[in-house]
């Protein structure tokens, strides 16, 4: 029952994201009679600085950053997950670059070198995109080797290797399925660390340039205007906050839920 709000609030932000482009929306059409409007009935979130409306950008805004965390799950989370394994399986001097390319990354501030990477890019959403994923992969990359790691000496891995199975196959039918529990976990909580950082790579102007709308443009455009227009600011700003506690709190559900030990002491009961 308890998690009926945040699975509604996530159904909510894809569906505004897959669908939004759909709908009768004008989130760049400029009425300059009605700007910095306060909500009312025509304008449910009121205008902005330019008379745009919000509630339309906010919509725009979502499409936004759902495309910047799918493609930066996607894209991290499979680079990382095939690099840690291998090398976690592998050993050796390919383990051991692996752990130095990863300490390497972890000696910069994840999101100060995403900002560097776009700084250096440019702006736009793909470059948003490749920027988190060159900083996204480490955490999938540690976790994944450790868990083949703890996994590749047990007695179904030893059979594999005596009946010849190749390495790749191993990994991929024998390892990938037991390691995938927790890696789902962080692929979960990463998702809400990306909407974050992308808002703040947007509210940078490293995101996408206007007239796209993002939540972090939209913040940065508001905060001119705090004292006498405050809905430019709270709408994004709440959008964000729901969209990450909604993701947060599904994440510490599914962690309990796919949590062995939970389960069994439930059984016990």
């Amino acid at each position: 029952m308890r998690l009926y709000l945040p699975a509604g609030i996530l159904l909510l932000w894809c569906l505004m994201a897959l669908f939004g482009s759909f709908l009768p929306l004008e989130p760049n059409r400029i009425d300059l009679p009605h700007i910095l409007n306060a909500p009312d009935v025509g304008q449910w979130l009121g205008a902005d600085d330019l008379g745009r409306p919000v509630l339309d950008r906010l919509v725009m805004g979502a499409r936004t950053s759902f495309t910047v965390a799918l493609g930066v799950v996607c894209i991290s989370s499979l680079t990382g997950i095939l690099l840690g394994a291998f090398a976690g399986y592998v050993g050796g001097l390919a383990d051991l670059l692996l752990v130095r390319v990863i300490d390497i990354f972890l000696a910069f501030p994840g999101i100060l070198l995403a900002i560097a990477l776009a700084g250096v890019m440019g702006a736009g959403i793909d470059n948003v995109i490749i920027a988190l994923s060159v900083v996204g992969w480490v955490g999938y990359a540690r976790l994944a080797r450790a868990q083949v790691l703890s996994f590749k000496h047990r007695d179904h891995v030893t059979a594999a290797i005596a009946l010849g199975t190749g390495h790749v196959r191993i990994v991929i039918r024998h390892l990938l399925p037991l390691i995938a529990a927790p890696l789902i976990i962080e692929a979960t909580f990463g998702v809400a660390s990306i909407v974050i950082a992308e808002a703040g790579l947007s509210f940078l102007g490293l995101g996408v340039q206007p007239p796209e709308a993002s939540w972090g443009s939209m913040i940065r455009d508001g905060t001119r205007y705090m004292l006498v227009a405050p809905h430019m600011v709270l709408a994004p700003g709440v959008a964000i906050m729901l969209v990450v506690l909604a993701v947060n709190l599904l994440g510490d559900s599914l962690r309990d839920w796919l949590d062995v030990r939970n389960t069994t002491e439930q059984k016990n009961r």
